[in-house]
């Protein structure tokens, strides 16, 4: 299935509240406005909202298919799609890197969304290597819930305090448990 025209590797990244989720919806929705062929992926684990449906905090969604394990998408894609996206791509294995970058170079304009650091601020998943890869990298910015400066960093709160470098990773949430910080105003105790 190669494409006439140049797959392309677009990453939309961030922390939690800055918009990533919104901005992939409306590059998709563009998409689809242009007569392309669309699917969308989600990891599974995302259960936050609609289980089928990639959902922004701000309350923009999309149908989308959830899936374990990256490579489902091989088993799923339809044979006229041109565009992929896939939200939450922090959340897959070691081998979104390779999916990707099969299926940009089989035409696909492949979109995708997720954290580039999690809560300890350090580098998430596959994240750095996707957007090395990518022809295309926005990294958005939330405002700080401390000082209200343009935020960089994921805080994790457990009971109204910040959460220790040793706690698990992920864990799936929402505004209830992070809050979007600037570097100041982010604390991770133990590191």
């Amino acid at each position: 299935m190669v494409k006439n025209s140049p797959g392309t590797i677009e990453v939309i990244c961030g922390s939690m509240f800055c918009g990533k989720t919104e901005e992939l919806i409306r590059r998709l929705r563009r998409a689809i406005i242009a007569k392309n062929q669309v699917q969308v992926f989600k990891p599974i684990i995302d259960n936050r909202y609609v289980v089928e449906r990639v959902h922004s905090h701000a309350g923009i969604e999309i149908d989308a298919a959830p899936i374990s394990d990256i490579t489902e998408i091989y088993h799923l894609l339809d044979s006229n799609t041109s565009v992929i996206g896939i939200d939450e791509a922090q959340f897959f294995s070691d081998d979104i890197v390779h999916v990707v970058d099969d299926l940009s170079e089989k035409g696909i304009r492949v979109v995708l969304a997720g954290l580039d650091m999690d809560f300890r601020g350090e580098p998430f998943g596959m994240m750095p290597i996707l957007m090395s890869k990518a022809e295309k990298v926005d990294k958005l910015y939330a405002i700080c819930m401390v000082c209200g400066e343009p935020a960089t960093r994921t805080q994790r709160l457990v009971d109204g305090k910040p959460a220790n470098y040793h706690d698990p990773i992920v864990i799936v949430g929402a505004s209830e448990m992070y809050e979007a910080r600037c570097r100041k105003h982010h604390i991770v105790p133990g590191k």
